[in-house]
């Protein structure tokens, strides 16, 4: 049973910051603990995997699963075993060094024993044109899930730190050429990195930027210019991989007085907590991130036993 504030708002002994793989996983541990569990999501529950054209990576379905279906499957768990979940309801402010926690959103106030943040990460923008277009029509921003579609054909990474280059690394070994499309003048990755790309026969386009994506229903071209001279060309190209980098989405935490390392990360120990007592991260904003879906199930699950076990302490008090 909900204990309501003096202000209207509901007392749970879990909030959820963030309703992605992380934010349900850990949802749904919390819940079958007998923990009254709150997840508080700013758009639709699921995060980016609802960006997922398609995903074959994911124990258990050796078929593959479109990426939405996979992320109702999740929710649908979660509600099924009594986490309760507020869509698009954003967090504005949050107090986390005191008992109880405090969460603020735009419609309401919630209190809780213990908060898991599991806000994620949004990718950088690209400026490219018709970039939403061609997303799942040969556009991608995850090598790992669908470069197994584009075996034999002519791909492009577009980035330039070590994300790109591990992405052309891997798409190296299927495609039939890759190019490594960088807007710096110097690649940004490690040279270890630079010397396999070298070795796979990676062709590596420095200074360069994207101007127009080509092609109708599908991908079949792009056109590049050459930031120094300004000539222009066309490349003949099936796919395209944006590796930009993730920006976490971590300010809110850092407001509320959350440690983070020096790229804006949570920074986590092994049980998933953060500098403040009672309050754990999992997923793609902490600083232990894999950026994988198994790998952000594996932290919500973490966090949620450890915040079990602090709850159960909590309450002996």
């Amino acid at each position: 049973m909900r204990v309501p504030n003096m202000d209207g708002g509901s007392h749970y002994d879990v909030i959820i910051v963030g309703g992605g793989p992380a934010g349900l996983t850990a949802g749904i541990y919390c819940a079958r603990k007998g923990l009254k569990t709150l997840i508080l999501e700013r758009q639709m529950a699921g995060g980016r995997v609802n960006e997922a054209p398609f995903i074959e990576n994911y124990p258990g379905f050796p078929d593959g699963i479109k990426g939405p279906e996979l992320a109702m499957k999740m929710v649908e768990q979660a509600r099924k075993v009594g986490v309760e979940i507020h869509e698009m309801e954003e967090v504005i402010d949050m107090k986390l060094d005191v008992y109880p926690k405090e969460i603020v959103t735009r419609k309401g106030r919630y209190t809780a024993t213990a908060v898991i943040l599991a806000m994620g990460a949004e990718r950088k923008k690209s400026v490219i044109p018709d970039e939403e277009r061609f997303l799942g029509r040969g556009l991608s921003y995850c090598a790992i899930c669908d470069g197994f579609f584009f075996r034999g054909k002519k791909v492009a990474v577009i980035g330039s730190g070590d994300e790109a280059a591990e992405d052309a690394l891997l798409l190296a070994g299927l495609a039939s050429k890759v190019y490594l499309i960088s807007h710096e003048e110097e690649l940004t990755c490690e040279e270890t990195l630079k010397t396999r790309m070298q070795e796979m026969k990676v062709e590596i386009l420095e200074g360069y930027k994207v101007l127009k994506i080509l092609g109708d229903q599908k991908i079949s071209g792009i056109e590049i210019e050459d930031i120094r001279s300004g000539r222009r060309t066309i490349l003949d190209v099936d796919g395209v991989f944006l590796a930009l980098g993730s920006v976490p989405t971590t300010e809110l935490a850092r407001r509320a007085g959350v440690k983070l390392d020096g790229r804006g990360r949570i920074i986590v120990d092994e049980n998933q907590m953060t500098s403040i007592e009672g309050v754990f991260a999992a997923g793609d904003c902490t600083s232990n991130a894999i950026f994988q879906i198994s790998g952000a199930v594996g932290d919500g699950a973490r966090a949620a036993l450890s915040v079990f076990a602090y709850v159960r302490k909590r309450k002996k008090k």
